[in-house]
């Protein structure tokens, strides 16, 4: 069995779990969030806690254990307290604005970059913070890796957008390598 998989997830007051036949539904105060189980995997809910367990015990089990553990966290805690990323907007000129549940961003492109916000994922802006929030993990992370790929940090000068805690390793330009 998975370390991760045999842990329990302790589910808050206000979350609701149901359980169908190969389907589980996470109804919280932000919304609610469906995944399709796989075969041989179950969830039990006991009380204030929700149990993953397989149904056998084999290598292909073993792997999903874990996976499907994680997974109905993450919509635990969707619903409950929800998900967000912080991108930095670096770079002389580099401007971002919500516009309609669009984000339009200005990155030194001949066009503005327009990003449609999907169903259950806002966006928001403060100076050069770009902040996506959504109850679904694997989305929120998703849309964050698709607006830093527009211009990702680049290594001499470190413009480009970068997530908030990401360190960008730094390279000598050629100046400084003629000097060595």
């Amino acid at each position: 069995m998975s370390k991760i998989g045999k842990q329990p997830i302790d589910l808050p007051d206000n979350v609701q779990v149901e359980v169908g036949r190969k389907k589980i539904k996470v109804v919280g105060p932000k919304g609610s969030l469906e995944l399709v189980l796989p075969d041989k995997i179950t969830v039990r809910v006991d009380g204030k806690q929700a149990l993953v367990e397989p149904e056998v015990i084999n290598e292909r089990t073993r792997v999903l254990h874990g996976t499907f553990r994680s997974l109905v966290f993450n919509m635990v805690k969707g619903v409950s307290e929800g998900w967000s990323k912080q991108l930095e907007l670096v770079g002389t000129g580099y401007r971002a604005e919500v516009s309609g549940g669009k984000l339009i961003i200005n990155v030194g492109y001949s066009h503005p970059i327009e990003v449609e916000a999907p169903e259950g994922i806002s966006f928001k802006v403060e100076k050069n913070i770009i902040t996506i929030e959504g109850i679904d993990k694997e989305k929120v992370g998703q849309i964050a890796a698709k607006i830093r790929s527009f211009r990702p940090p680049e290594p001499y000068k470190g413009k480009g957008i970068k997530y908030v805690d990401e360190v960008v390793r730094r390279k000598a330009g050629k100046a400084a390598k003629a000097q060595a």
